[in-house]
Parts: structure tokens; C-alpha cells; sequence
């Protein structure tokens, strides 16, 4: 009973529209019958009759829905099959009533007579074509919200779980290059070692905050981009300069984003103190990270591996792309700036 009560509750509108339907449909029947408007006209008994009858031939149809359809796809033999077999059980049972009232009442001469019998059954079929036609009609627009529904439920745990292993990646290849970096400061310097060590842990904590976040403020990930070239320069020096030029700084990208350039810029690009490598990022409409170009000499070609997961994960959140451009002396990336979170 607490089913059905739901299944009402869910469907209310709909069962609504059924009543004000055939209420009109009774008002018009009567008023072509008779050819004048009275109260008789108005009278609730008929649209409530039409009614409870829709709801039988409805209770039939989810019946056989239930039993027969082996797929949840409009699949036309399986509702023709349905729908036909549902319009005549449902005939068979209203005259089974009909005919029971007619013995009760002693009606059956004038209820089932030929030409009475005949009328009454094509007006019952058409009625029922009439409302099966609606019930499927909500049925599958029900499922069809519901598919929907649960596609796009699937395509973002899919998005999800696919961004999540391009951050895997990226964690991992951002903390071996530091672990890198620290070996040799080791060797060369011990107390910058330390420094670097102190740094590093306090950068990488933001790392495994961001790693959750599907976009950070840009604001945010300045300022961690800014430590994160101070490691830079315990390794480099002056070799490489970063320069941000910020004319707005409102809006989301990417985590990691920045540090991913930078770094990209800094291992295809060898820079000196006499000739650096100056690394600017500009943010206007969208956000732009360009550096000069000085090859290093006998390195492998460069895959792009990490500019590939870049805009994989830009197009997964956004459908958007990263743009890359690249001459002789030039190298850039843009990333669209994202509004909203």
C-alpha cells in the first residue's frame, strides 16, 4: 500500500492531467450529445468513471511491462505486444463489470443489445488507445529522464576517476624531479639542502591538499607557484626568471597547472646565467605561459607526454582546450580561465 501511495505521490501531475483531460472530455461529449450547457453538463461522476478506468488499464499495462519487457529501450514488438494485449484485457474486464452491473440492475437487454454493445466497445477502445497512448507516452519520457540522469552520473565518476589518474601521475613526476634536485644540493651544499628540504615539504603539503580539487583560485596558485620557483633557484640561480604580469587574477584553473609549465619550460630549455631562459606568465582574458627557446644539445625529443595530460584534464572539466604555439625563439601555452568552481 505504501508502494502505491509513493508511486501517486511521484506521479500526481500526471495522474492530474489524466482527470482534467477526461473531465474535458466529458464536458464535450455531453454538450454534443445534448447542444446546450447546464449543470448536468459539469457533473464530476462521468470524469471520475473515465478516470478509475484509466487507472486500471494503467495498473494492466505496468503489469505486463513488467513481465514481458526483457529491455528498458523502446523496443516496438515488445510495446505493440504490450500495448495491443493491454487493450484487450482491459476490454474483456470492463465488460466482465459491465456485464455483472447489467444482471444486478436488470439492464442487460438495453447494455447489451448489438448495436449498444458495439458502440460501447469502439467507445471504450478508443477511449483506451486514447489513455494507454499517454500512459506510454509518460512512461518512457520517465525513463528516458531517468537514462539521462544516469548517464551523466556515469560520465562524471568516469570524468572523475580519469582525472584522478592524470593526477596520480602528475604527484608522483613532481616529486621525484624535487628528490632530484635534493640529491644533488647534498653533495654541493648541505645547508641549502636543508633550506630546500624545508621549502620542498611546505610546497608539497599543498600538493596533496590540491590533489582532491577538480580547480584552484588563481590567486592560490601564484602564490604557489612563486615557492615553487624558489626551489628552482637553489638548483638554478639566475639561469632561469620568472616574470608575472597579473592584470587580472580572478577565476580557476587547473592544480598544478602552472608548476607543470614551468617545469615543462625549464627541462626542454637549457639556460645560463649570461643567457636565461625567462619564463613569463601573463593573465588577461586567459592565462599564458610563454619562455624563450635555448635547446639543450643531445636530448631525446621531447614528448609532450605532460602537455597532453594538461589539456586531457582542461577538456574533461570543461570541454575546453590548452593552446600551444610554438616558433623559432618562442614557446607558449594558454589555459582558458575558468569562472566558476
Amino acid at each position: 500500500m505504501k508502494k502505491i501511495l509513493n508511486e501517486i505521490q511521484q506521479n500526481k501531475y500526471f495522474l492530474l492531467f489524466i482527470f482534467l483531460f477526461s473531465y474535458v472530455q466529458t464536458i464535450e461529449i455531453r454538450f454534443q450529445t445534448e447542444r446546450e450547457i447546464n449543470w448536468y453538463t459539469f457533473t464530476p461522476e462521468a470524469p471520475v468513471l473515465y478516470f478509475v478506468n484509466a487507472g486500471i488499464l494503467f495498473l494492466i499495462m505496468r503489469f505486463l511491462m513488467i513481465y514481458w519487457q526483457k529491455s528498458d529501450n523502446f523496443n516496438f514488438k515488445e510495446i505493440f505486444k504490450i500495448f495491443g494485449t493491454s487493450l484487450l484485457l482491459y476490454l474483456v474486464i470492463l465488460n466482465i463489470f459491465k456485464l455483472i452491473i447489467a444482471f444486478i440492475f436488470d439492464t442487460f437487454e438495453r447494455n447489451f443489445n448489438a448495436q449498444t454493445f458495439l458502440n460501447n466497445v469502439i467507445s471504450d477502445f478508443l477511449n483506451a488507445f486514447i489513455y494507454g497512448s499517454f500512459f506510454l507516452a509518460f512512461y518512457y519520457y520517465q525513463k528516458n529522464q531517468k537514462n539521462q540522469k544516469q548517464i551523466a552520473a556515469f560520465n562524471e565518476m568516469l570524468s572523475e576517476t580519469k582525472i584522478n589518474q592524470l593526477k596520480n601521475q602528475l604527484n608522483p613526476h613532481f616529486l621525484f624531479n624535487n628528490l632530484n634536485i635534493l640529491d644533488q644540493l647534498i653533495e654541493e651544499d648541505k645547508a641549502q639542502a636543508s633550506d630546500f628540504l624545508n621549502e620542498f615539504a611546505d610546497i608539497y603539503r599543498y600538493v596533496l591538499q590540491v590533489s582532491d580539487k577538480k580547480l584552484v583560485e588563481i590567486d592560490e596558485e601564484l602564490v604557489f607557484v612563486k615557492k615553487y620557483f624558489k626551489l628552482i633557484q637553489h638548483k638554478y640561480g639566475k639561469s632561469y626568471q620568472l616574470d608575472i604580469q597579473s592584470h587580472q587574477s580572478k577565476g580557476f584553473i587547473v592544480p598544478l597547472s602552472l608548476q607543470l609549465l614551468l617545469e615543462n619550460a625549464i627541462q626542454h630549455n637549457f639556460g645560463t646565467e649570461t643567457k636565461p631562459i625567462f619564463i613569463t606568465i601573463s593573465i588577461n582574458e586567459n592565462l599564458r605561459v610563454s619562455n624563450n627557446i635555448i635547446q639543450k644539445r643531445n636530448t631525446k625529443s621531447p614528448s609532450g607526454k605532460a602537455l597532453k595530460n594538461l589539456n586531457e584534464q582542461y577538456f574533461l572539466l570543461t570541454e575546453s582546450q590548452i593552446k600551444i604555439q610554438s616558433t623559432k625563439n618562442q614557446f607558449s601555452v594558454t589555459l582558458p580561465i575558468i569562472t566558476e568552481a
